[in-house]
Formats: structure tokens, C-alpha cells, sequence
């Protein structure tokens, strides 16, 4: 299920509560029910397009949740060809105690199709855009900007970061070496991966949901 990720309607400004695990979270902003904003996420690319309008509100990115609190120090990502570069998207938005920070891929010179963000590519491409300070609140990666963008290498602070997998929702997923495939939550055998399914299915049959995890949107 995609989650929402929050754009301000002049700039696209994403902001949210991030969550304690490290991961993508694919998601589009669509408060005009458009369905121009897509996001996915396959065989190691996000994958997004924004089929509208640039002027009209919504975009299309993944949250980048297990941040909160770091000192931000360097982040990049690939894209398929440089064409998909459009002005300043796609674009890191990361948010820290002291603003919010822009840091689109017009931004730094890139190098082949990489495009890194640190202090040194930011005074190499002549000081665009600040080099974000204070600790981490929330980060982000979107575009805003009519077309598509397929990204890959994403890291923050030298971590890639990819979705979450899991969790499981039957036994089978579990066998045959299954279980070593989640790590939401992650096993240490087949027998725990077994339990947890057995554990949510007994709960599901009482008629006990399991809470659900929301981001606070903030515009």
C-alpha cells in the first residue's frame, strides 16, 4: 500500500514524522485526486512520474524514514540518463531543526548520471543551495516537476536506502528459505517466521487490528 507523502502547493515542500527504521517509503501527494503521480519501487529503482502539469499540486517520491536526529553529511542517487534531470527535480528534501533543504540535482555537477550532495559538490557547482545544518527531522526524495524519474543508489549519510520487506502474511512465505527475506520484521529461522504469522492470524481472528503507522502530514 502506497503512503502519503506531503507537498506544500508553491514548492512542493515535503515534510512528515519520520519513522525509527531505515527505509524507502514510496509514496505520492494527491490532494486533487489527479492520479498523475505515480511512485514504485522494483529490482533496486524508484520509479516515479508526475504526468500533469509541473504547476499542478501533487508529486510523486518515497519518505526516508530512521534519520531523525543524524547530522547530515552527504546523500546521492543515480538516475537512467541525466535527461531526467528537470531544474531542481528530483530533489533530496531534507529537514532539519534549523529549515528545510533543497537539494535537487541541478544543484551539484554530476558525475556519469550520480549526483552526490555534499559540501565539496555543492562548492564545486558554486554554492546553489546551502549545505543543510542542525540534526534531522525528516528527509525525503520526490519530484514536482512533469515527467519521470528512475532512481537508483539511493543514499543518505553513506547508507542505501531501499523499502522494508514484510511482513509475512502466510506460512509458505516463510518456507523453503523465505524467512530470510524480511527484515519488517526480520527472523532468525523459519520456526519465529512461523509464529509471527500464526501470532497476527490469531489476532485477526479475535477481531483485533493490529495499529496502523501514519505520518503526520505538515503543509
Amino acid at each position: 500500500m502506497k503512503r502519503l507523502i506531503a507537498a506544500a502547493a508553491a514548492a512542493g515542500v515535503l515534510a512528515f514524522a519520520a519513522g525509527a527504521t531505515a527505509a524507502l517509503e514510496p509514496g505520492v501527494y494527491d490532494p486533487g485526486n489527479t492520479g498523475c503521480p505515480k511512485a514504485s519501487f522494483a529490482n533496486g529503482v524508484l520509479h516515479l512520474e508526475k504526468n500533469c502539469p509541473s504547476a499542478t499540486n501533487a508529486a510523486a517520491g518515497a519518505n526516508i524514514t530512521g534519520l531523525v536526529g543524524q547530522t547530515f553529511k552527504s546523500a546521492s542517487f543515480t538516475l537512467a540518463s541525466t535527461s531526467q534531470c528537470h531544474g531542481g527535480s528530483p530533489r533530496f528534501n531534507i529537514e532539519t531543526t534549523t529549515a528545510t533543504f533543497f537539494l535537487g540535482c541541478n544543484n551539484v555537477i554530476p558525475n556519469g548520471t550520480t549526483y552526490t550532495f555534499d559540501q565539496q559538490s555543492l562548492a564545486a557547482a558554486g554554492n546553489q543551495v546551502p549545505f543543510p545544518t542542525g540534526t534531522i527531522k525528516g528527509a525525503s526524495i520526490l519530484i514536482d516537476i512533469q515527467g519521470t524519474a528512475d532512481i537508483s543508489k539511493i543514499t543518505v549519510n553513506g547508507k542505501t536506502q531501499v523499502p522494508l520487506v514484510g511482513p509475512p502474511t502466510s506460512k509458505n512465505q516463510c518456507k523453503k528459505g523465505g524467512w530470510k527475506h524480511f527484515d519488517h520484521p526480520a527472523f532468525k529461522n523459519q520456526g519465529q517466521c512461523v509464529s509471527h504469522v500464526n501470532h497476527h492470524s490469531t489476532k485477526k481472528g479475535k477481531g483485533r487490528h493490529e495499529p496502523r503507522h501514519h505520518h503526520r502530514l505538515h503543509h
